[in-house]
This record gives C-alpha cells, sequence and structure tokens, in this order.
C-alpha cells in the first residue's frame, strides 16, 4: 500500500487510512496483512498543513515499482495549487499499474492532474466538489458521495471520509468482520449511513429585499410553515408564475419548489441539531406537515433519516426523560 503526501497535506487523509490499516494487521496473518509505505517527491519533512512534519519512506525516483493499492493523499491548499509536475509523472507512470489506486479528499485535484479523472466517476470534500467539476470537465463527480468506487479508481469525500474508504477496502480484502473489528477499535461506524450532503448547509446566496427573489427569500425564510405553491410565490414577488420561475433558475440555479424545499430542510437540520423537539413539532415549524414527508424528504436528499440525523449531529444532550416515543 502506498499514500502519496506533498507539501501541506492534511495530516489525517494520512494517518486515517494507515490507522485502518494498521489496526487491520492486528486481526491478519503475517503474510494476509499491509506493508503500507508513504511516498513522495523526496524523503525530506514534509510540512502539514496542521503543521506537523511527516518524512516519506521514499522518494518517487526510489519507488519506481508496482503497488498493489495507490491513495493520493489531500491538502486544504490542492484545488487552487498548479499542477506538482513529479507527482504527475509518477502517478501516470505507477500509480495506473496498482491493482487499485485512487485519492483521499482533495487528492482527487492530483489525480485529475496527471489524467487519470477523465470519464470516470469520482468524488471529493463536498466543498470542493464543484470546482473539480469545473478544472476536469471530463470526469464524472459525484457531490454526495463518501466514497466511489469506479473499476480501479477508488475516490473518497473530505477528511475522515479517508477512513470510512479504508475500511471498505479491507472488508473488499478480507472480508466484513475484519473491517467490523477496525471500526470498534477506532471507535468509528463500520459503514456510515447517508452522503456528505447531511455535513454541507445549503447556502443560499442573499437577494437584495427590493428585488422579486428577495421579496420571496425573506417572506418565505419568516413564514416557513406556510404552503407555498408558486402562484403565491409570484404574487409575493409581484410577477408572472413564468417570470419567476426564469428568475430563480438564471439566479440561483434552482426551482422555486427546490428552493422551497431546501430552505425547509436546512431549518430542519437546525432544529433538530439545536433542540429537542419531537419530530412532529420540526415537520410541522419547518412546513413540511408531517413527520413522514419530513422523513421522506431526508432519505432522498440526505440519505438518512430525521432521527438518525439527529443522533449524529446534536449538540447537547438531550434531557432524561426524552425517548423514542416523543419522537412520533
Amino acid at each position: 500500500m502506498a499514500v502519496v503526501i506533498h507539501e501541506g497535506v492534511q495530516c489525517l487523509d494520512v494517518a486515517g487510512p494507515l490507522d485502518v490499516f494498521a489496526e487491520a494487521n492486528r486481526f491478519l496473518g503475517k503474510d494476509d496483512g499491509y506493508r503500507c509505505l508513504i511516498l513522495a517527491e523526496m524523503t525530506a519533512l514534509v510540512r502539514a498543513s496542521n503543521g506537523m512534519s511527516l518524512a516519506a519512506h521514499l522518494g518517487f525516483e526510489e519507488a519506481s515499482r508496482a503497488f498493489h493499492t495507490v491513495l493520493v493523499a489531500g491538502g486544504p491548499g490542492l484545488p487552487e495549487r498548479a499542477p506538482d509536475e513529479a507527482m504527475s509523472i509518477w502517478l501516470r507512470d505507477w500509480a495506473v499499474r496498482a491493482e487499485r489506486y485512487g485519492s483521499i479528499c482533495t487528492g482527487a485535484f492530483a489525480l485529475g492532474h496527471a489524467g487519470l479523472l477523465d470519464g470516470r466517476l469520482v468524488t471529493t470534500h463536498w466543498q470542493n466538489a464543484e470546482r473539480l467539476a469545473d478544472r476536469f470537465p471530463a470526469a464524472r463527480v459525484e457531490h454526495d458521495r463518501i466514497f466511489a468506487r469506479d473499476g480501479r479508481l477508488v475516490t473518497s469525500a473530505g477528511v475522515t471520509a479517508g477512513i470510512d474508504l479504508a475500511l471498505a477496502l479491507v472488508r473488499e480484502d478480507h472480508g466484513w468482520q475484519v473491517a467490523l473489528a477496525c471500526a470498534k477499535r477506532l471507535v468509528v461506524v463500520a459503514q456510515r449511513q447517508g452522503g456528505q450532503s447531511q455535513f454541507s448547509p445549503f447556502l443560499l446566496p442573499s437577494s437584495d429585499p427590493m428585488t422579486p427573489l428577495g421579496k420571496v427569500q425573506a417572506y418565505v425564510m419568516d413564514n416557513l410553515n406556510e404552503a407555498f405553491p408558486v402562484d403565491r410565490l409570484a404574487a409575493i414577488a409581484g410577477t408572472s408564475t413564468r417570470t419567476l420561475a426564469r428568475l430563480f433558475v438564471k439566479e440561483l440555479g434552482i426551482t422555486p419548489h427546490d428552493f422551497i424545499e431546501s430552505i425547509r430542510l436546512d431549518q430542519a437540520r437546525n432544529l433538530l441539531e439545536a433542540t429537542a423537539l419531537a419530530l412532529k413539532a420540526v415537520a410541522f415549524d419547518c412546513g413540511f406537515g408531517t413527520p413522514e414527508q419530513m422523513r421522506a424528504v431526508f432519505q432522498r436528499r440526505l440519505g438518512l433519516s430525521p432521527l438518525r440525523y439527529r443522533e449524529n449531529f446534536q449538540q447537547a444532550a438531550l434531557p432524561a426523560d426524552y425517548s423514542d416515543e416523543n419522537l412520533s
């Protein structure tokens, strides 16, 4: 196993997967275990984004050989950085000869600079997915995957998602029981539910409150539990329904229906994180009507239920008398 690092690398992109493989070795025989090596252009110390220093086992010139698996670690600066020619050359020469090759987080940009994403299904950190798609338009970028597999190419979402990917690779190599044992040792879930959208808010640019869209945004935010058919939104905006729909798509890139649903979803997420309100109260306050309708939107948009979202993200302990019965 080879993990490629570079100046400004994110430490967790390196340490997370390596710790998974190291834990797997505790449950495997000597001949079945992983031998993990860190690669870089040179073996001199590399400064990580958090200030730590990492040293590679091998420089690219010494690593002129085929590996079973090659993963490129990401870093906060990679999306903006110019291509690293030495890394691109090594990846083109040797990563593609591996049984599996891929990236953690923004390491996908290094693969893109090496020409290894064209026509492939890939993912990366949710904050950088759109930039990855713009920079490498021949790639098929999935914005919501925790990790993605396209043949021999494997890519993960942001930072700790590298642990999810590594656990999936252990499961692929040695079965579910070994992967589960590793997850328990590391105190993580063996298979995370939902996509990375559950971590990313729907960030809507604010419009001038005197414009048609601004009037709609302000009214909806203040009256979220009301019904908003398109003709009512048009009346609030002072336009025709056709004009309003055209404005939404032109200025926000979404339909009026998607706008309403996204605002309701974000408000529901805020209430689930910060309050102990029952699901039926959250659903009513956010305009979903019923817990069932809210659950359907959560499953479709985030890949998990409102209850599971609350379990994952609640900010403070719930009262002692709080129970599943209160959630109905």
